[in-house]
């Protein structure tokens, strides 16, 4: 091959140089393969375009080029600039230093400091201050890897990846420019107007902008902070999609599940598996099987064994149903507001304060929340255990509503009625309200003696201490039948009574006093005359073997 240049560009060096020079041309002779064809067979070399001055070397086995000065090379349509180069004829390798750009006809250009590329296999090794970019997304480090007929780049000293306004950077990464594919792993970092996230293994589109978590990864919004360690996440519509256990954080609940999906857009997330969701508001923690969340309604519907437990001062309390819904109190709009107005005329005018309705001004209880449980409730905590068809409680009022044959334990004492409300101060059960049918069982005397102590009446009120039951107050049209012991706390009789009111005293594990308060009619049989089984009030009965025995009960 006749190389053209002119004589003003060469220019004398010294021996060492010279001698270093050829030194580096035989290394790069050093390896022979078989050269890259074009279909068809013919043989692609990698051609000198131009140079400020080239010399040319051969020995008994190869043949390369020393080029200085404004290099140009090419390859098919790739093409190669930098300040000076090594080219081997025989092995089709180049070495390059200085200002090195690579070229290729899509547009994709590569930059770095130093260049070894391999032209039979079309592998780039590049370095210092090396970029690699489509024109839309680039991709810096320090030392990379480029395959030019696959675009695919890999770092393993660090390197940043920017597309558009988001930076992804890392230890180590592969970054496909053709698919837009890239993968980082240790020490990853993402940072994006609208998000953030940490990781170890993760993967991304910067054409779909879809995120791909292979490790523990957190990614951190305003509104939210997802954990997972598998999945994706949809960055332009903001969804999530982890098959594995992980969790979501918003400003008022916290999620957690074995599988979660979420959109922060709309707002609405989907927990199966193992499912835990914290409500910070109402210091409230759900378990159950599948979990339904809107985050801007604020609402949580929860199914398969659901499980609430609400911190009962230092007793916790925990309720199952087959179906628990969350949601804010309702705005409630004022009845009424108050006026001046102005009536009469002459010395008879006066200005008076009149009352109207009020359809605008809204009181607001954002900040308040309510919860349902749907059939088959039961409920359990150290001190006091229930049951009853449906429950609701609300912040609003701070009241439980138990419905439907509700049921309610405290020690050797059952409270059952139409309804029963458990009114709550913070965190504490304060009193019960039984408004229709109240009746109270409690055991007298060990179990095999099948002896009740038993009051009934309308309504009940019943206050608490620490969580247990304390007194009871019936009224009215109460009635009672009660054993009555001595000192030695041997029986002495059963006692029916009848009042207009009556309260109860509880001690320890049952009734210790009653007292009948209003139009008294009692009537005292001793032990031996009294027929113990007829001993029952009309509304007599006892559900000890519905009662839960334990906390493990609520999650089989």
């Amino acid at each position: 091959m006749i190389i053209p240049f002119h004589k003003d560009h060469f220019k004398p060096i010294s021996k060492t140089v010279a001698t270093v020079m050829f030194a580096v041309a035989i290394m790069l002779c050093g390896t022979v393969s078989a050269q890259t064809k074009k279909e068809g067979g013919e043989k692609v070399d990698v051609q000198i375009i131009g140079a400020g001055y080239i010399e040319k070397v051969t020995t008994d086995s190869n043949t390369f080029n020393k080029l200085v000065e404004n290099v140009e090379l090419q390859q098919d349509e790739t093409k190669m600039y930098c300040d000076s180069a090594y080219l081997n004829n025989e092995t089709n390798n180049v070495e390059a230093f200085g200002n090195v750009v690579i070229i290729q006809p899509d547009g994709t250009e590569a930059i770095s400091d130093y260049l070894k590329y391999t032209g039979n296999t079309k592998m780039a090794y590049l370095s210092g201050n090396v970029s690699l970019t489509d024109g839309k997304d680039k991709l810096w480090a320090e030392e990379v890897e480029y395959d030019l007929k696959t675009k695919i780049g890999v770092y393993n000293k660090g390197g940043t990846l920017q597309s558009d306004a988001t930076s992804l950077s890392s230890n180590t990464g592969v970054y496909n420019m053709k698919s837009k594919d890239a993968r980082f792993t240790q020490e990853v970092y993402v940072y994006d107007p609208e998000y953030n996230i940490i990781s170890d293994d993760m993967g991304y589109n910067t054409e779909t902008k879809v995120v791909t978590f292979y490790g523990a990864s957190v990614v951190t919004s305003d509104s939210s902070v997802l954990t997972t360690h598998c999945g994706t996440y949809d960055t332009k519509t903001e969804t999530a999609h982890f098959p594995c256990r992980s969790s979501v954080k918003t400003t008022e609940q916290y999620l957690e599940a074995d599988s979660l999906d979420y959109s922060k857009s709309s707002g609405l997330g989907y927990a199966r598996g193992n499912v835990i969701a914290i409500d910070t508001v109402q210091d409230m923690t759900l378990y159950s099987g599948k979990a339904y969340i809107n985050e801007k309604k604020k609402t949580t519907l929860a199914v398969i064994k659901p499980v609430i437990k609400k911190m009962n001062g230092d007793d916790s309390l925990f309720i199952r149903a087959d179906t628990f819904f969350t949601a804010p109190v309702v705005p409630i709009k004022d009845d009424s507001i108050k006026i001046i107005k102005t009536i009469g005329k002459g010395r008879k005018k006066k200005e008076v304060e009149v009352m109207i309705a009020d359809t605008t001004k809204v009181t607001d209880t954002s900040d308040q929340r309510y919860f349902i449980g749907y059939h088959h409730v039961r409920i359990f905590s150290d001190s006091m255990q229930g049951r009853c068809d449906s429950i609701a409680y609300s912040q609003k009022d701070s009241i439980m509503r138990m419905i439907y044959d509700p049921v309610v334990w405290s020690r050797r004492s059952q409270i059952t009625g139409d309804t029963i409300l458990l009114y709550t101060d913070s965190s504490r059960i304060k009193k019960m309200y039984v408004p229709n049918n109240a009746f109270v069982a409690s055991q007298s005397g060990p179990d095999k003696a099948g002896l009740f102590d038993q009051i009934q009446g309308k309504t009940l009120t019943g206050y608490f201490e620490n969580n247990t039951i304390r007194e009871v107050l019936v009224k009215p049209n109460a009635e009672v039948i009660y054993y009555t012991k001595d000192d030695d706390n041997a029986y002495i009789g059963v006692n029916e009574a009848t009042s207009a009111r009556l309260r109860v005293l509880f001690k320890d594990e049952g009734i210790d006093k009653i007292k009948l308060e209003q139009d008294v009619n009692s009537k005292l049989t001793p032990m031996e005359q009294a027929n113990l089984d007829n001993m029952k009030l009309k509304r007599f009965i006892w559900l000890e073997h519905k009662r839960p025995k334990k906390l493990s009960e609520l999650f089989e």
